[in-house]
């Protein structure tokens, strides 16, 4: 029986969200909370015996560290591992680097509530949740997916945004539920699939 496999794991703390800053394609590297996150989270998957055929993971350091932290907890550091731009955090464009409450206070909650929360309106100079969506979907519907559905078991270091798009397809959810769905740091969605790509269990790895 094929066991179509797929762990979504969003990267351990970074400086910049100790912070509490927008970050985007910035490039902080995980606080020592994020690193214990990565480890705890590569734990938690050893004691329910996973291991995987291929990994995947973002242009960015957060996600990459997180991933190479998981592999080493559970033995397989030499795994192939994919890194792909696509899979990046969502582009906060000129909001990246400020923070999010001095931002509040400049350009008004309501307007930053927006910009973190609505599904198409896009910060400055910056990316919509659905801008996000349509770099991340057809990346996992072309390169992803056809693994999972060989019975490959494949893992995903990525981040909030990014997974919030893989996720909006595997929970069904809508532009509206989609924004609000809450990913906590180095926290791993254990999925498992149907022949027909739909969701047959998922499990949140969250202590």
């Amino acid at each position: 029986m094929t066991e179509r496999l797929l762990v979504l794991t969003r990267h351990g703390e970074s400086e910049w969200n100790r912070l509490n800053l927008f970050t985007g394609w910035k490039d902080p590297g995980l606080t020592e909370t994020g690193v214990e996150e990565a480890h705890r989270a590569g734990r938690q998957l050893k004691a329910l015996g996973l291991t995987f055929d291929i990994a995947y993971t973002s242009a960015l350091s957060r996600a990459q560290r997180t991933l190479d932290l998981i592999l080493g907890e559970i033995g397989q550091t030499g795994l192939e591992i994919i890194r792909d731009w696509r899979l990046n955090e969502r582009d906060y464009g000129d909001l990246a680097g400020l923070n999010k409450a001095e931002t509040a206070a400049k350009y008004g909650d309501e307007q930053v509530h927006i910009w973190r929360r609505s599904y198409d309106v896009p910060p400055p100079g910056g990316e919509s949740l659905k801008d996000t969506v349509a770099r991340v979907l057809p990346y996992y519907v072309a390169e992803i997916l056809p693994r999972v559905m060989r019975g490959e078991r494949v893992l995903v270091s990525a981040h909030g945004n990014s997974l919030r798009a893989l996720a909006m397809v595997l929970d069904r959810l809508d532009e509206k539920t989609i924004p609000m769905l809450e990913l906590k740091t180095g926290v791993p969605l254990v999925y498992r699939l149907n022949a027909d790509t739909t969701v047959a269990s998922k499990q949140v790895l969250d202590t």
